[in-house]
């Protein structure tokens, strides 16, 4: 049993639907809250309190109002999905079913076959939205208004894109997969960490797991929002593999800066120095 079942409380798919939007708020609002009320995160910055600042051009308010949006078409999604619809049109009531969970083998290679289908997913999807200039005009560019990303705007996209890529990536990866409602919800709480993680600007040379674990990190998506690289490292959430297999990947390095914090620097940027 799921800690969150003790009691009979909260069902799997109850769990899949809020269970990322809950995620997303402590962390991202972690980092928010942090960064923007002291200093105790500066040395780790991916980019200046003052670039950041300078760069920043949503008000949060607006951010935050995009990324609920956002949630909420997902949250309906997700409903109809799990509980589906009454001939009438109405929403049917969830029939409390045992399901028998497999292994944790088993589940282990279930959740690394929808990581690979979201990321081929995503990954082919968000390299359009790029190429396709209708697209990243009216489409894809309101998350590229960050050339400083930051957690609270990991979310942050036009709600074409957020039904294209993020929803609908996570239903083809459903069937695919073969999950259970409950191994979907550790799968897609796991996805909303790491988009957040990979958005957050804050670079922790120890200590930070996602990091050390995906070489797809916030330096490397830091890349592809700086002007220079905003035609490589299409990759996301997961792994970089499409962006190496396709010659997309563009090699980066997190350097110290003298004046406190890091900086990822693209590995042509730093040969065309020397």
């Amino acid at each position: 049993m799921a800690l969150w079942e003790l009691g009979n409380y909260v069902s799997d798919e109850t769990m899949a639907i809020f269970g990322p939007v809950v995620v997303y708020w402590l962390y991202a609002g972690f980092y928010q809250i942090v960064l923007s009320s002291s200093n105790l995160l500066d040395e780790y910055r991916l980019h200046t309190r003052e670039e950041s600042a300078k760069k920043t051009l949503v008000p949060i308010s607006r951010v935050i109002k995009g990324v609920l949006a956002q949630q909420c078409l997902q949250m309906t999604i997700a409903y109809l999905y799990y509980f589906g619809l009454k001939s009438d049109g109405s929403a049917s009531k969830a029939t409390r079913i045992i399901v028998v969970q497999p292994s944790i083998p088993i589940k282990i290679l279930q959740i690394l076959i929808a990581m690979f289908v979201m990321d081929t997913w995503q990954y082919f999807g968000h390299r359009y939205m790029h190429h396709n200039k209708f697209l990243f005009r009216h489409v894809h560019q309101q998350h590229h208004i960050f050339v400083v990303p930051h957690a609270i705007g990991a979310l942050y996209n036009h709600p074409v894109e957020s039904l294209l890529l993020d929803t609908l990536g996570g239903v083809v990866a459903l069937p695919i997969s073969g999950m259970t409602p409950r191994t979907e919800a550790i799968f897609f709480c796991f996805a909303t960490l790491k988009a957040v993680d990979d958005h957050c600007g804050i670079w922790f040379p120890r200590g930070n797991l996602i990091q050390r674990v995906f070489t797809n990190s916030c330096a490397y998506h830091d890349v592809h929002h700086q002007v220079r690289g905003v035609k490589y490292n299409f990759s996301q959430p997961f792994f970089p593999f499409w962006d190496k297999v396709l010659g997309t990947h563009m090699p980066h390095v997190v350097l110290s800066r003298p004046e406190g914090g890091y900086e990822a620097k693209m590995v042509k940027d730093l040969a065309n120095c020397s």
